[in-house]
């Protein structure tokens, strides 16, 4: 396991290197089958404070890996590999499993946002165990992880090293605070959405 941990982070550090290639590497890596974890974010957040005018596309990598790395995993859970049976057996699968049987897509949603030690590999395996919609799988992870990444990059482009500095220290909050706030908006956008429509007065006259 230790080699394993140094191994990745060597790998992680070369990555870095590239730049937004080396941001898609990393975050396509640690949703799939090389864990990095908040590598990518870290990295995102340092090239932003220091080249904001990339900061679009630094955003725009990291979460084209991530989901890349993530329908890797859908991928492989869809077809059954023999390898993640044992994760499929896991506590953190069980649960998944339970989320996205109640609803698929927020579950997938606040899953792609949370901050490690979260078990999103979990999710996307038991994703691809339940045949979960491709496309509706596919959104949720954009806007997830869309959010996420821009968030951060945004942080970074607009406050620099200070933002930096600030994320970096409240990594975990930063990120709970944007699953609150997405999860919010979702309360708030489904109550709407099933509330009855006004009826028309019953004076009304016929547009006819």
């Amino acid at each position: 396991m230790a080699f394993l941990k140094t191994v990745s982070a060597k790998l992680g550090q070369f990555l870095a290197l590239y730049g937004s290639w080396g941001l898609f590497g990393i975050s396509f890596l640690d949703s799939s089958l090389v864990p990095l974890p908040s590598v990518n974010d870290l990295l995102l957040i340092h090239l932003s404070s220091q080249h904001p005018e990339r900061a679009v596309f630094y955003a725009l990598a990291t979460t084209m890996g991530s989901i890349a790395g993530a329908y890797f995993m859908y991928g492989l859970a869809r077809g059954g590999a023999r390898f993640l049976w044992r994760r499929r057996s896991s506590a953190s699968f069980a649960r998944a499993h339970r989320w996205l049987e109640r609803n698929e897509f927020d579950a997938i949603l606040v899953a792609s946002l949370l901050p490690p030690p979260a078990p999103f590999k979990a999710f996307l395996i038991a994703a691809g165990a339940l045949r979960v919609n491709v496309g509706r799988f596919g959104v949720a992870l954009l806007v997830g992880r869309g959010l996420r990444f821009g968030a951060e990059a945004l942080l970074a482009a607009r406050y620099g090293a200070q933002a930096e500095t600030y994320v970096k220290a409240n990594f975990v909050w930063v990120s709970l605070a944007i699953v609150l706030l997405v999860v919010l908006g979702s309360l708030i956008h489904r109550r709407w959405a099933k509330s009855p429509a006004v009826p028309p007065a019953s004076g009304a006259s016929d547009p006819s």
